[in-house]
């Protein structure tokens, strides 16, 4: 009876066997198959969603799992117009279908648009979404780089360092967020930013640009010069580092470094109208402050004529004109305290050519005058006068007057003179009427310049 039982056992645990080899290689066969197919069968199922999605939309175009399937195809893949229309559909569905995921639909409807510069629409979009979830890395950051655009820079700033707390060295958001920073003149913050924002991503030039700015607002000029320099020969921002640089140099006292940095800015193809005219006049400052009176002239005049009413271009070319032609008002009004103090001395003399005059005492006032106390002697009479020199072209005021006054009562003089290369106040010119103190304007002073040749003062 074993026997028997057993001749029957033997044969079917044989084919089970066989059976179970078979299973197990053919599902070896079919996972290996997997990998090289994927790419097959990706296509095969996108081609599905697309024939199925579209077949159920034909027979109702507000079929809500199709409209899902196809909006998360085209996000998928990145075709954010075909993204954007579908869930705008799904965005009014949500009002009528509960069984959507409004939030999800809403932030990738915003996302989008986002994509497809539709700013009003994502801007829309993410607020709803961010009232739903305020913790989401991808609307903080999206809404604050659009509050940016939007000029809202506090919002911006706001949105940006949440963004941040998730995502310490995502480049794009310290991006925005130190030059959000930087439009809120929080420059100490905003410098800090943009420096890691440069560690990770050093080729980012207007973020550059940006810090070189901070730094010069926070008064660190050295810094700020080396980058601007180095900015120098970008063809977008290139202008606009010139610029600053130079100026900067310019405001240090060092117009020839100004005047090769202006030059350089103006080599630039292309440059925008407005820096370009800011760079001519800047240039023809910088030469002016070397005395170099022909080339800012030439500058100033084809800023006059692209742009006549710019800054006081016409005022400076009149002022100018007249120093081209009169050497001795250059060294008036221009030279180093050394040439202009030699200019008053020989002044204070011609003013009594058959006189004897001793100078006494000179006192220099930073840049703004000279006084020299001088001991008059002539045949009927003999005194101590007190000559002012202003160094400038505009309005010389009552208490320039005053103070020249007082110096006079001080130093016991008998008699003073104010010389300027402008005009006077009604209240200086009241001011001196009772008192022994002569004004010289600038028709008088120009007479006097005129005699002197700077041959005659040894310049």
């Amino acid at each position: 009876m074993f026997e028997d039982i057993s001749i029957f056992i033997v044969p079917v645990a044989i084919i089970i066997g066989a059976i179970v080899i078979i299973f197990l290689q053919s599902s070896k066969s079919k996972r290996k198959n997997s990998k090289n197919g994927r790419k097959k069968i990706k296509t095969r199922d996108r081609n599905t969603i697309l024939k199925d999605a579209n077949r159920r939309l034909a027979q109702n175009p507000k079929d809500v799992d199709a409209l899902l399937s196809l909006g998360e195809l085209y996000f998928r893949e990145q075709e954010y117009k075909k993204a954007m229309r579908t869930y705008e559909v799904l965005v009014d569905a949500c009002a009528t279908n509960p069984q959507l995921d409004e939030f999800d639909v809403t932030l990738k409807y915003g996302l989008s648009a986002l994509k497809v510069k539709n700013y009003d629409e994502a801007y829309k979009s993410l607020l709803i979404a961010r009232s739903m979830n305020a913790e989401l890395f991808e609307i903080n950051h999206n809404l604050g780089y659009l509050e940016y655009l939007r000029k809202n820079y506090e919002k911006a700033a706001s949105l940006l360092s949440q963004a941040r707390k998730m995502k310490p060295e995502h480049v794009t958001t310290l991006r925005y967020l130190g030059h959000s920073l930087f439009k809120l003149q929080r420059y100490s913050e905003a410098a800090a930013i943009l420096r890691k924002c440069i560690d990770l991503e050093p080729e980012d030039k207007e973020s550059l640009f940006a810090l070189a700015q901070a730094y010069h607002n926070l008064g660190q000029s050295d810094q700020a010069v080396k980058i601007f320099t180095h900015l120098r020969p970008d063809p977008n921002l290139g202008p606009s580092a010139a610029l600053y640089s130079g100026t900067i140099q310019l405001n240090s006292r060092q117009p020839a470094k100004a005047v090769m940095d202006f030059e350089i800015g103006l080599r630039h193809p292309d440059i925008p109208q407005e820096t370009k005219l800011e760079l001519e006049y800047r240039l023809a400052a910088a030469y002016i402050k070397q005395q170099e009176i022909p080339p800012a002239l030439k500058l100033l005049q084809e800023i006059q004529l692209v742009s006549p009413g710019y800054k006081d271009v016409a005022e400076l070319m009149r002022k100018y004109g007249e120093l081209s032609k009169n050497r001795n008002l250059q060294i008036y009004l221009m030279s180093p305290t050394s040439d202009f103090v030699t200019l008053c001395r020989k002044l204070s003399i011609s003013f009594f050519p058959q006189a004897k005059v001793k100078i006494v005492d000179i006192s220099v006032n930073k840049n703004d005058y000279a006084d020299i106390l001088a001991e008059i002697s002539t045949r009927k009479w003999e005194d101590l006068v007190l000559f002012r020199f202003v160094r400038t072209t505009g309005v010389v005021g009552e208490l320039v007057l005053r103070d020249l006054y007082g110096r006079i009562k001080e130093l016991r003089a008998g008699r003073g003179f104010c010389l300027s290369a402008g005009d006077y106040t009604d209240g200086a010119k009241q001011f001196v009427e009772a008192r022994l103190i002569d004004l010289i304007g600038k028709e008088s002073l120009m007479k006097k310049l005129i005699e002197l040749s700077p041959a005659s003062i040894g310049l």
